[in-house]
């Protein structure tokens, strides 16, 4: 079973049981479907990073308190801000099978964060390779939500990288992203290299996660 489908059926909630063959059939139909319809966009910019002795970040105009943040971003100069979406085309299709196929649309629900996943690894690994010939190396991403990094964070990042113009992503009034299979992170820069994992469950304390990728 590829990467993909194996994080799908993590996000199925199958835990260490393994998926029927009707499951992983219906999985790959919508990986197809994935492929054809998702418009996948990002964008990202690099911005200075300033921690305090109070454990407060400074990132661009955005002011940070955040304890597992502060860790993560140990010893790192500049952060990458970004945000990533699918497209409003998922949307559409969850909202087709939400009422034509309920069994499908929790399918697509899960495919769907694994496609996210496996879209923003492989950007990761370019913004790596760019930043690197600046003599920058990344940390784990890490995103608004994870540990005690407020995800009202979101709107700032949105701001500061003018998603809402450059890639269609906005965020509700509930701090909701739109379109729904969208994200927002920020990747800290290093000068010391060190052996960097590009998911984000490595960078989260939330240790009892039912979600959470096994390492």
């Amino acid at each position: 079973m590829e990467r993909m489908e194996k994080e799908a059926v993590r996000y199925l909630g199958y835990g260490s049981c393994e998926a029927d063959d009707s499951t992983i059939r219906m999985i790959r139909e919508i990986f197809g479907e994935l492929r054809k319809t998702a418009k996948k966009r990002i964008v990202y910019r690099v911005f200075e990073l300033h921690r305090t002795e109070d454990m407060r970040i400074g990132i661009g105009t955005m002011q940070i308190e955040s304890r597992s943040l502060f860790k993560n971003l140990k010893g790192c100069e500049k952060a990458v801000l970004l945000g990533a979406t699918l497209g409003i085309e998922v949307d559409i299709l969850l909202k087709r099978y939400s009422c034509t196929d309920m069994a499908r649309a929790v399918v697509l629900q899960a495919c769907a964060a694994a496609f996210l996943e496996e879209y923003l690894d492989g950007c990761q690994i370019e913004i790596a390779k760019e930043t690197a010939e600046k003599g920058y190396y990344p940390r784990p991403r890490f995103s608004p939500g994870y540990g005690d990094f407020s995800i009202l964070h979101q709107g700032d990042i949105l701001a500061m990288l003018d998603a809402p113009r450059r890639i269609g992503l906005t965020m509700t009034e509930g701090s909701m992203l739109t379109p729904s299979k969208s994200v927002t992170a920020l990747i800290g820069l290093g000068r010391q290299q060190e052996n960097c994992p590009v998911e984000g469950c490595e960078a989260c304390e939330k240790k009892d996660c039912p979600y959470r990728r096994c390492s």
